[in-house]
């Protein structure tokens, strides 16, 4: 998900809804310890684009492997996304928040009563939201600085004032740079619309080891408590490449980290979780895995990028060549493909999208569903036949995505056409759950095209960050999932 520009209308009528609450300071979401991290991600939906990155990294060569305990959490699956539970304050508040690699800043839900996420209805009904955080609960929980480099980060775009200026401090405390107040508020943006409005805060953040008693605690945290958001309705961790993000906050940024994303059939399903390691065990022992170049944008820093060259639709011998803005940058920083865990689908740019839905259906002989398509806003679904209502035939042809560097990476089964829901009279209805970029003209902003988390199922993901790469693994990620201790019994 990115964080991005909204609409004029959209953020105007934002403003009018929220500005009785207090004033607040535009932003765009832009652009260490030494252990590792094991937490669980649960699924949620979520369809939009995505931001941005820089950290140091201490090294302590003096503990074994063994002695730097992978940290995990239990996770929750919800439909079409991923989310983390945060533990933050003293004493702890379970937060559930979105892992999103295309934006920076964590946040949360601030205030069971006064939270307000205005068009959040659908979310609402259902139940697709969570618990908020209460500061005054917590005894380690304050506001964070007006002279901090993280405020002086998320109103970098704000003005050509400094962040304590905005605040109103005093000459006298300008001048020796020792004014106490408060990071104004702030308003951050995403690629979909979205917005949220709140204060940076600062608390401990407690994260679980693999066993209940190994715990860690990073204090004064820093994050976004939100009051007010627009189509937002559950927290988010960002996991860019910015100093807001959390893997830069807790030391990782100069190292890596790795998912390995559960099937969608295993959403609300509160006995296993999609693994994701933060620090060298993310990275360690990965040489069997394919790496493409981790791609670095000129305008967009903090996002993750990668080039593509080609896709193969089935076993055909030649592979549909992408456009060159697939594979690079063109000279305004432009192009590329985002890897990003907050966009659901894959978005391929016209007429490459055109394309590949003329092959599948040149390919595939099954009856359309265009009722369904027309319901769902998918382009291509099947009625698939099915024995005994029960199981598949599932000879759709699969679809390979080869990145820059010779990596191919054959999308599981499942991870390109997907049951709409259960069989009916010996067929199911399976829909190509790609979309088309949604460009209004041919001047492209930014990537040109996305590879979402829908298609990174049961795929081993390693962001390398040392070495700038992506690697990526075809594996079954419940039993990756069990291997974690994530799988209850």
């Amino acid at each position: 998900m990115a964080a991005h520009l909204i609409t004029i209308a959209t953020f105007l009528l934002f403003i009018l809804l929220t500005a009785s609450m207090f004033n607040f300071n535009q932003t765009l979401a832009k652009e260490r310890n030494h252990n590792s991290m094991v937490l669980g991600m649960a699924q949620y939906s979520k369809n939009s684009l995505p931001p941005i990155p820089r950290a140091s990294r201490i090294r302590n060569s003096s503990k074994k492997p063994s002695e730097i305990l992978d940290m995990m959490e239990p996770l929750r699956e919800i439909t079409n996304g991923y989310l983390i539970p945060l533990n933050l304050g003293s004493p702890p508040q379970v937060i559930q928040v979105y892992m999103d690699t295309g934006s920076d800043l964590t946040w949360v839900p601030c205030g069971n009563v006064s939270f307000d996420c205005i068009e959040c209805d659908e979310y609402r009904n259902n139940k697709l939201t969570t618990a908020a955080f209460s500061p005054s609960f917590s005894s380690s929980s304050s506001r964070d600085l007006c002279g901090s480099s993280f405020c002086n980060d998320i109103h970098s775009s704000d003005s050509d004032y400094d962040t304590c200026t905005m605040a109103g401090c005093s000459l006298a405390t300008l001048v020796k740079s020792t004014c106490p107040r408060p990071c104004p508020l702030f308003a951050y943006t995403y690629g979909a619309g979205g917005v949220v409005t709140g204060a940076l805060t600062r608390d401990t953040l407690m994260v679980h080891g693999n066993s209940p008693s190994a715990t860690r605690e990073i204090p004064k945290f820093c994050f976004g408590c939100v009051g007010s958001t627009y189509r937002e309705p559950i927290g988010i961790a960002g996991f860019g490449r910015g100093t807001l993000s959390l893997p830069s906050q807790l030391g990782f940024l100069k190292i890596g980290f790795s998912y390995c994303f559960l099937s969608f059939k295993f959403a609300n399903n509160p006995n296993i979780s999609s693994p994701l390691v933060v620090g060298d065990v993310a990275i360690s022992s990965k040489d069997n895995l394919q790496f493409t170049p981790m791609l670095r944008s000129p305008i967009y820093p903090n996002l993750y990028y990668i080039g593509l060259e080609a896709i193969t639709i089935g076993n055909v011998v030649s592979a549909i060549k992408v456009p060159l803005n697939l594979r690079e940058f063109d000279s305004r920083g432009n192009g590329a493909m985002m890897i990003d865990s907050g966009t659901t689908y894959t978005h391929l740019p016209e007429p490459l999208y055109s394309q590949i839905l003329s092959f599948l259906q040149s390919a595939i002989t099954y009856p359309r569903a265009k009722d369904v398509e027309m319901r769902s806003g998918f382009d291509l679904c099947y009625k698939v036949p099915c024995k005994n209502n029960n199981t598949f035939i599932d000879d759709l042809p699969l679809i390979t995505f080869h990145f820059l560097n010779n990596v191919s990476l054959a999308l599981p089964q499942g991870n390109h056409f997907y049951a709409m829901g259960a069989p009916s009279e010996s067929t199911v209805v399976k829909c190509l759950l790609f979309q088309s970029m949604d460009n209004e003209d041919d001047n492209i902003y930014g990537p040109a095209g996305v590879f979402g988390s829908f298609q990174q199922q049961n795929v081993e993901v390693v962001y390398d960050l040392e070495q700038e790469r992506v690697g990526f693994q075809p594996r079954d990620c419940a039993v990756a999932a069990a291997a974690q201790g994530l799988h209850k019994m």
